[in-house]
């Protein structure tokens, strides 16, 4: 009886926690921004869509709930209701937080290896394959004056006794599987 009623107490507790562990969402900050206009709105929105978020570091200030991006979204907003335009908006994130708060980051010296080196790498990759295919198709035809045998060494008389042996057993109707355990008595 008192097993019992220490159980249905344990699950009345346990059953409280997770009601309150579930209902921390609800707790979780809305923005709630008032613009002049729809088109305020939607440039505010399509900025926080492309920055990026320093802390997250791959997520943009509309998904993160990080302080930092609590902070850009404020000043994006203040910058917005300004007046500023996109390009002096990402002007001023970028001076202050570099390229990295862009997804699309200027194109000069310092940031060519993000814009060239994954398609030259692509490039590369795709040489060197077309090359050596071509070349394994040039070996295997015979055209290309090389056989795939050209590096192999022939066969010492001792290698050709042993060959010949384990042949000869494979040959053999009452060994049929040399590696066989009964194979090798």
């Amino acid at each position: 009886m008192i097993a019992y009623q220490i159980k249905s107490v344990t699950i009345k507790l346990a059953s409280l926690l997770i009601a309150c562990l579930l209902s921390m969402a609800s707790f979780a900050a809305i923005d709630v921004y008032d613009f002049d206009s729809v088109q305020q709105e939607a440039q505010y929105r399509g900025l926080i869509e492309e920055l990026r978020c320093p802390k997250c570091q791959n997520q943009n200030l509309a998904g993160s709930d990080a302080p930092i991006a609590q902070d850009l979204k404020q000043k994006t907003y203040d910058l917005v209701k300004d007046g500023r335009s996109d390009g002096e908006i990402r002007a001023y994130m970028q001076e202050r937080y570099g390229d990295f708060i862009s997804y699309k980051p200027p194109v000069r010296p310092s940031t060519w290896i993000l814009w060239f080196f994954p398609p030259l790498l692509l490039i590369i990759l795709l040489v060197g394959w077309f090359w050596q295919s071509k070349r394994r198709q040039l070996v295997a035809s015979g055209a290309s004056g090389m056989t795939a045998d050209s590096t192999a060494e022939a066969l010492t008389v001792a290698e050709k006794a042993e060959l010949e042996r384990l042949l000869s057993r494979a040959d053999n109707k009452d060994d049929h599987d040399i590696t066989s355990l009964g194979g090798k008595k």
